[in-house]
């Protein structure tokens, strides 16, 4: 059995949180450091609990009815019904990749010692995780802001054997799955489920897997656009690295490295260093660098906002029990998550545009110099001319989707809560548009490879033949007309699956270089 990850509260990286955002995640044990300030912690609420002053979330109602003072005899079974009313999410459940890394995030906040739960509570979280017990989370219903309510509620209905769950590839009743697991329901004490149903775990597990995929497309973006580059003959005089320098853009210089390094050596545009009357490239292809790498300093932005957010504690009150002290603030608006997020879909939505595009481009035999649309005897054959329209498509319905979620509040509460975030659609609507940008990428490498078929004998850089054999073991080169419909899912798949990028990326320094960093979270006070 492979040893259990270490999860130290607050110290967790981007590499680790991309670990545990596996689709087999790994198990984990919690650093012991913690267990001192936990307790501390469940120690001063417990003092709150039993004294006379009403203190919000220990001893009053939620939200609007915190002027409700709560008797000591109901405070226990006001935490059970806090789960249960909140609980009120609708939809597809969330996959479970995610609902794993939201318990492993809640625990995570929990053990930093500010939320006032036991011990008890944080290692049941982590016992789900580590017996493969995934709660089931309907995925719409949060306005991120108080936290992810109602999600959240769902993720821990199954601690007090409620609810349900995803178990040995059933799904089924929480206290079943608890009972074949040997593990007991939870009896919940003051405060515990409050710091349970608040915080920004749903939206920041959500957005940290759509980063993860965001950054796999991002990669592969790169190689088609490489591509499409020696297939219309382009020059690579506009990633001359004097050119980036003299702008500074990080991720710019970064780009047009990796386009270099793709591009060198190739047969096809030594070809045409000569003779050429053409004397300027189209947008899509000279401002590459340019577009791209804007992207990646928005996804570095994103990549550094998500850590911190997942090591943050994200719910309401806070307890400081070296001082004695609970707080009541507002950590649980997730607007820096919802900003991220709407970022990335920008981002996402800008990939697919400038991709469209080269494909127009490509079909286009006026600009790309190619047979019409692709085809080596257009009007008995429509070559590419609707796989194009089909990537229009797509770019078309992702600049719809690339809205700003976060600018979109609704009061909830009784106007208590009067501005949210909206993070978690802000975070969801994000894979739909990926998978979109996804099948985009995946037919330009299709028409660039056919693009490619008539500038033979002539070869293209190593790792761009590389990226043709890939291709060709999925989609044979198109002659005739016949159905893309199964070559474009294929190659989609490459896409998506980080599996094209991986196929260069450890001998292309450069194009390793496009990955999101380690980045550490950089939060004061860490536990």
């Amino acid at each position: 059995m492979p040893a259990k990850e270490l999860l130290i509260p607050g110290q967790l990286s981007l590499a680790q949180l991309r670990r545990l955002c596996a689709p087999v995640p790994p198990a984990v044990r919690l650093d012991a450091a913690c267990r001192a300030g936990v307790r501390a912690s469940a120690a001063l609420v417990h003092q709150a609990a039993s004294g006379g002053a009403a203190v919000y979330g220990v001893n009053t109602g939620f939200g609007k009815l915190a002027n409700t003072r709560i008797a000591k005899k109901d405070l226990a079974i006001l935490q059970l019904k806090l789960l249960r009313s909140h609980a009120v999410g609708v939809g597809e459940p969330l996959p479970t990749r995610v609902v794993h890394l939201i318990l492993l995030l809640k625990a995570a906040s929990l053990a930093r010692g500010y939320s006032g739960v036991r011990e008890e509570v944080i290692d049941a979280l982590l016992d789900l995780h580590n017996h493969g017990i995934c709660p089931v989370i309907p995925c719409q219903g949060s306005v991120g802001a108080s936290g992810d309510l109602a999600p959240l509620a769902h993720l821990c209905l199954p601690l007090i054997g409620e609810g349900e769950v995803f178990y040995q590839d059933q799904r089924l009743p929480a206290a079943k799955a608890l009972a074949l697991a040997g593990l007991k329901p939870l009896a919940l004490s003051a405060k515990e489920g409050l710091a349970l149903i608040n915080g920004t775990q749903v939206s920041t597990a959500l957005a940290l897997d759509a980063l993860f995929a965001t950054e796999r497309l991002f990669e592969t973006a790169v190689i088609s656009g490489a591509l499409t580059l020696d297939a219309a003959r382009g020059s690579d005089g506009p990633f001359d690295p004097r050119i980036h320098a003299v702008r500074g853009q990080p991720g710019q210089m970064t780009c047009a490295a990796a386009y270099r390094a793709l591009t060198a050596g190739s047969d096809i545009r030594q070809s045409h260093l000569d003779n050429d009357d053409r004397v300027q490239d189209p947008y899509c292809l000279r401002c590459q660098p340019q577009v791209m790498g804007a992207c990646l300093d928005q996804m570095r932005h994103a990549a550094q906002v998500l850590t911190i957010e997942a090591n943050a504690v994200t719910d309401n009150p806070l307890v400081f029990a070296d001082e004695g002290s609970l707080l009541s603030g507002g950590n649980f608006h997730a607007e820096p998550v919802a900003l991220a997020c709407d970022a990335l879909a920008v981002v996402i939505a800008e990939i697919g545009a400038i991709t469209e595009r080269r494909i127009a481009m490509l079909v286009d035999t006026v600009v790309s110099r190619l047979p019409p649309f692709l085809t080596p005897d257009a009007g008995l054959n429509s070559g590419f001319m609707i796989v194009h329209v089909t990537a229009a498509a797509l770019a078309s319905e992702n600049k719809s989707l690339a809205h700003p979620a976060s600018v979109d509040s609704l009061p909830t509460s009784a106007n208590q809560e009067d501005h949210v975030s909206m993070a978690t659609f802000a975070a969801r609507r994000l894979q739909p548009m990926l998978r979109n940008t996804s099948y985009i990428v995946g037919i330009e490498l299709l028409a660039a490879a056919q693009g490619i078929e008539f500038l033979r004998p002539l070869k293209s850089s190593a790792p761009l033949e590389r990226v043709l054999r890939l291709i060709r073991i999925v989609s044979p080169a198109m002659m005739e007309d016949r159905s893309l419909a199964r070559d474009i899912e294929a190659v989609q798949h490459l896409v998506a699956s980080g599996d094209m990028a991986a196929a260069l990326d450890a001998d292309l320094p450069e194009l390793h270089a496009l990955r999101l960093a380690n980045t550490a979270p950089a939060i004061a006070g860490l536990a």
